[in-house]
């Protein structure tokens, strides 16, 4: 062949070396162009054999060249997959695709978790699970419609916001438990301080260390997760967006059909606006938080025994000894539930009896408190300071105000010593100077050797013993106003002090043993139904520490008004929802009795189930009335 034939065979190589170059860049369409042109070449024999021979020749020049230059390892044109971590993506695409696969079903099962779980721990069953979040839809629609640099921060954004909704959740369960109500975002974060506390008594210092770190690690592991799982949920409906798109479509109109028709499945709707709900619920208890100073301050500042002069205040009750006595977590459910009212009534029914035997009487009926399940300080300020004290705030607002307490309208005459027996405190309490006590004793100048009771550093009967020793039973002293709070009967209520005889009660010392063989709160907790038995046997102690000692030590002057400060945990009144708790006065006197006369409360240490029901609010008011010049 001629160098002229052999030149233009070689440009018609290279003519078509860029010729498919272009075809591969133009596509389908002009690929087959490509083709037909090439298939007419082809009637010509003599062309198409020196055009491969060009080829041929052309291909040895260019593996010449290559030999000459080093070889990359791999071509960048073609393509490979992800290696993943050391390659084990390459190495192991079965076991990858598989992984791959598996987390992206748990991004969604844990979004779908977040979207549809309760904040309350006896609506988590399988039907809640089972239902349509229109919050879900929604944003499923808006993170396909959205650009993509939107879409991915819309992403991170939703997901860390559904993580801190899932966290509240989670402390909603928490609060329900305890307090029967959810967490209040403004006003309840000292509270944690108080739970924090609540687990080192319980469980010790370690305890308390594990359990504070192990929250804040989950509530760390529920934010990045929920984040990570929301960006791959994304990333693969827009890799789907067809099928996303109809998909959303589809349950979207499956929703709206659902809550136009109330579609339910046993008995809860399929169809759910739940986390708005959430939301808007929260909104609107921040701005009630908010506003709710104003209106307490409002309320604090109508006193109807403001102006009224010292010698004009519980004239009915000058030369007596009164004693307001809180049992802690004495609850209506103590007398109400059948499975402890037997043992509850006997042990009331006895009180009433050997009191009766001593020449005092009785009257008993319900007082509302603000709380339940804790928060025992906040109904000890409502009952002395006739005004509703249901939050942190307002207790503080009280506890920094002018607004007088029973204590104080007492100590206001200069007939009485005021004192109070607080075995609870262990730690200084500022606020004690605002309920205007002369002196205060407590836990640790009570004179007790002996141990903690689990959360109760000084057991009832003791505590009693000791107001004997250092107040009440001097020689020549003052009438007595005090302020006496038993936390035998305080959650978890085990190990569980046991009546002794008077005499033995010595430094405390008697308790060590008594200790021993009481129940290990760790293990009573697994069984609610052990809850509910060691919470009775608390209440009776404490009761019959109480009863016994007015009947060793109570005079004609003795005049005792006792009640609970709250219902207990839910563990406990088993879905009650009542915040009732028994309230009587005790006294040797007639006169006493009869200035209540009108109140119609039930005889004995038992009210009946329809004796009158009031705010522990209103107390304050009533008994200054009562024992007021104006009563007659």
């Amino acid at each position: 062949m001629s160098q002229e034939a052999t030149e233009e065979a070689t440009r018609e190589t290279e003519e078509a070396g860029t010729e498919e170059a272009r075809t591969a860049e133009a596509g389908p369409v002009e690929a087959d162009s490509v083709e037909a042109g090439e298939a007419a070449e082809a009637v010509d024999p003599a062309k198409t054999a020196e055009s491969a021979e060009a080829a041929q020749t052309a291909e040895t020049a260019e593996t010449a060249d290559e030999s000459e230059q080093p070889r990359p390892a791999e071509s960048s044109d073609s393509p490979s997959p992800s290696p993943g971590w050391f390659g084990w993506r390459r190495r192991y695409p079965r076991t990858a695709h598989g992984v791959t696969l598996g987390t992206t079903v748990l991004a969604g099962v844990l979004l779908l978790f977040a979207l549809l779980v309760p904040n309350r721990l006896d609506r988590l069953g399988p039907e809640a699970f089972f239902r349509l979040p229109a919050e879900g839809i929604l944003l499923a629609g808006l993170l396909l419609a959205l650009p993509p640099r939107s879409r991915r921060l819309m992403a991170v954004v939703s997901g860390a916001l559904l993580g801190l909704l899932t966290v509240l959740k989670f402390v909603d369960m928490g609060f329900y438990q305890v307090l029967a109500r959810p967490f209040d975002l403004v006003l309840d974060w000292i509270l944690l301080d108080d739970a924090a506390e609540f687990v080192r008594e319980t469980f010790g210092r370690t305890g308390q260390v594990l359990a504070v770190v192990g929250v804040i690690v989950l509530i760390l592991a529920v934010l990045v997760l929920m984040t990570l799982a929301m960006v791959r949920v994304t990333n693969l409906m827009v890799r789907h967006r067809p099928t996303a798109a109809r998909t959303t479509l589809i349950l979207g109109t499956a929703w709206m059909t659902c809550m136009t028709l109330g579609v339910q499945v046993a008995g809860v709707p399929l169809a759910t606006k739940g986390n708005a709900e959430f939301v808007n619920n929260r909104v609107e208890q921040v701005r009630a938080g908010l506003k709710d100073g104003q209106v307490f301050q409002k309320q604090a500042a109508v006193d109807a025994f403001a102006k009224t002069p010292p010698d004009q205040l519980l004239t009915g009750l000058r030369g007596k000894d009164v004693l307001f006595t809180f049992i802690e977590s004495y609850g209506r459910v103590a007398i109400d539930d059948p499975a402890m009212a037997p043992q509850i009534d006997a042990v009331l029914k006895e009180g009433t009896s050997s009191l009766k035997a001593s020449g005092f009487q009785s009257r008993s009926a319900w007082l509302r408190s603000p709380v339940t399940g804790a928060g025992s300080w906040l109904a000890h300020s409502t009952f002395l300071s006739g005004l509703w004290i249901k939050n942190q705030q307002r207790y503080r607002s009280l506890t920094t105000s002018d607004r007088a307490t029973l204590n104080s309208y007492f100590r206001k005459t200069g007939a009485w010593r005021t004192v109070g027996v607080v075995p609870g405190v262990r730690r200084a309490w500022p606020e004690g100077r605002y309920f205007a006590l002369d002196h205060i004793y407590d836990s640790e100048h009570l004179g007790y050797h002996g141990p903690y009771f689990s959360w109760t550093p000084v057991p009832d009967q003791f505590s009693l013993e000791a107001f004997q020793r250092l107040e009440h039973g001097k020689k020549n002293r003052e009438p007595i106003m005090a302020e006496i709070i038993l936390a035998s009967s305080h959650n978890p209520w085990s190990p569980i002090a046991r009546m002794v005889d008077w005499d033995d009660l010595g430094d405390g010392s008697v308790f060590h043993q008594i200790k021993k063989e009481g129940t290990d709160p760790k293990e009573v907790w697994k069984d609610p139904e052990r809850v509910r038995t060691e919470y009775r046997r608390a209440i009776e102690y404490s009761v019959r520490s109480l009863t016994e000692w007015v009947e060793r030590y109570g005079t004609d002057d003795t005049v005792l008004v006792f009640l609970g400060d709250h219902q207990p945990v839910p563990t406990v009144t088993a879905g009650s929802t009542s915040k009732d708790v028994p309230v009587t006065i005790v006294a040797r006197d007639q006169k006493v009795l009869d200035r209540i006369a009108d109140w119609n409360w039930t005889d004995g240490l038992k009210p009946a189930e329809n004796a009158p029901t009031w705010g522990m609010d209103r107390f304050r008011d009533r008994f200054m009335t009562a024992y007021g010049p104006r009563a007659g």
